[in-house]
């Protein structure tokens, strides 16, 4: 997550305030108005008796839905087991691809894969494993019968205040669901790259309202439409805890970019066009006369890359790219995951205690 508040690692949970909360309101309302008059009519007994069962009612179909849609989603959530990580995946194709988090595989490249039809695990082979966006998909040794793929959403129609099921393994509880919202859209977020984060820094992440817990890496972010719109990755860390979760900010790496990635894995076998932006260098933060970070340093740059071209050379010090502040390695990997290959920018950067720009096409990562 990132190095400023984001760092546990997969899952949701929460509360939402259903429509049923404003329904009650009215109910309120109705019912003080009704109660005020000293000679009800029986009509206005009749609306009373209306809006009291009003409540009941739209509260039974806000259950009925959550429970269609646990039983259409679930059987596509599996639960995945690395020698030293317990998380979660999704099921892809019907082939026995399966797509989860590049920090739930590790570096390991076989796993035990549990269904919800199947009560024994099932041997699972790593295709590939994409740590810059966190993701990486496993495809079953052996395809059981009634393997389920999931329905993948349009990242595009996410909205803030939509609510949101979040299904996997927390803490080892397979087939686990719990609710939530979208707190927020667009979110650029870093995981740490100790406790078994892959350090990546990701782009228009999913915010949910959902508990994240350990285990939940890899599953589900699901809509009541019954589609995935993202995978549940990242929690918030908060410090006056002792970096422990912060209760109500989760992320999930959106179900574009997951189509996106896992379809080019199926495919290809490997990642052939991230979509993410780069200047092609090999950088490390440096700091002040007072120990504060001051900017990138460039390390080395890749031939015919897009910092080679704008004539940036081991030494320099980026300070800025575009009209963005860079102090840190993590604050340029966050600018970058915001822009897009291919876009003209400026860089800021100094040499020798001088400062100079340069003109800069973005490479891809």
């Amino acid at each position: 997550m990132d190095a400023s508040r984001t760092r546990a690692r997969t899952r949701v949970l929460g509360r939402a305030v259903p429509a049923t909360a404003l329904v009650c309101c009215a109910l309120l309302a109705a019912g003080f108005a009704a109660g005020c008059s000293p000679t009800a009519t029986p009509a206005t007994q009749d609306t009373a008796t209306a809006a009291r069962t009003a409540v009941p009612m739209a509260a039974t179909d806000l259950q009925n839905q959550y429970q269609k849609v646990i039983k259409e989603v679930l059987p596509s959530v599996v639960q995945i087991q690395a020698s030293h990580e317990l998380g979660s995946g999704v099921v892809y194709d019907d082939r026995g691809h399966i797509v989860t988090n590049a920090h739930v595989v590790g570096r390991e490249k076989t796993f035990k894969v549990t269904t919800a039809n199947n009560e024994e695990p099932l041997t699972a082979t790593l295709v590939y494993s994409y740590p810059d966006q966190d993701l990486a998909v496993v495809k079953l040794d052996k395809v059981p019968s009634g393997l389920k793929p999931a329905a993948f959403g349009d990242s595009e129609k996410v909205e803030v205040g939509q609510i949101v099921l979040a299904m996997g393994s927390p803490l080892g509880l397979s087939s686990s669901v719990t609710q939530g919202i979208v707190s927020a859209v667009g979110r650029t977020v870093s995981e740490n790259s100790t406790g078994g984060g892959t350090g990546a820094t990701i782009a228009n992440m999913v915010q949910t309202s959902a508990a994240i817990n350990p285990g939940n890496s890899g599953g589900a972010l699901v809509n009541l439409a019954g589609q995935v719109i993202g995978i549940p990755t990242l929690a918030a860390a908060d410090p006056s805890l002792g970096g422990s979760a912060a209760p109500g900010i989760g992320f999930a790496i959106p179900a574009s970019m997951v189509k996106t990635i896992a379809g080019q894995i199926v495919k290809e076998g490997k990642v052939t066009d991230s979509g993410r932006a780069a200047l092609n260098i090999a950088g490390r933060t440096v700091v002040d006369e007072r120990y504060q970070p001051a900017g990138v340093a460039v390390v080395s740059t890749k031939p015919g890359g897009a910092a080679d071209k704008a004539g940036l050379r081991a030494g320099d010090i980026i300070t800025k790219l575009g009209d963005r502040s860079i102090t840190t390695i993590t604050s340029l990997s966050v600018a970058l995951a915001a822009d897009q290959p291919g876009r003209r920018t400026t860089v800021t950067y100094q040499r020798n205690g001088t400062e100079k720009t340069a003109d800069v096409t973005l490479g891809a990562q």
